[in-house]
């Protein structure tokens, strides 16, 4: 679970989290946003934490999503600091999330890239497409002179 702290340092350096918050989560609703309910949305609004430490941490405000999914008979409660965004795309974002972790694990099992040799975005765009270049030259090679 992440920390307020921690997450205040993302707002601070203009980055957006979205993460589940807790349910017995202390605060005060600031102000409520129309949804629309019949996409799963229950509420919208902008809260600041009154908890002891909670607010110390995180002394601004933050956006409250509640969202039903129905698929998995689910209610969810999201944190965000992204205001712009509308509420059932951060709820789409959050549901999302796996697949993403899902696509990372296959590039670290497969392309075996251990460590990135620049930081640039050009660099690390770079050497992952190398790695997928090479791995696909292996498939390739494998499947016509039926290597296992």
């Amino acid at each position: 679970m992440w920390t307020f702290a921690r997450l205040y340092i993302f707002t601070q350096a203009c980055a957006f989290f979205i993460t589940r918050a807790r349910k017995d989560l202390q605060f005060y609703r600031r102000y409520s946003h129309s949804v629309e309910r019949s996409a799963g949305l229950r509420c919208d609004q902008t809260i600041l934490l009154t908890g002891v430490r909670t607010a110390k941490r995180y002394p601004t405000v933050l956006r409250r999503i509640h969202y039903f999914d129905a698929e998995k008979d689910l209610r969810l409660t999201f944190l965000t600091n992204n205001f712009l965004l509308p509420a059932l795309t951060i709820a789409q974002l959050y549901r999302a999330r796996w697949q993403v972790e899902l696509f990372f694990r296959w590039i670290k099992q497969h392309l075996r890239i251990k460590a990135f040799y620049g930081t640039s975005e050009n660099a690390v765009k770079t050497q992952a497409w190398v790695a997928l270049s090479v791995y696909v030259l292996v498939a390739i090679v494998k499947n016509n002179w039926g290597w296992t």
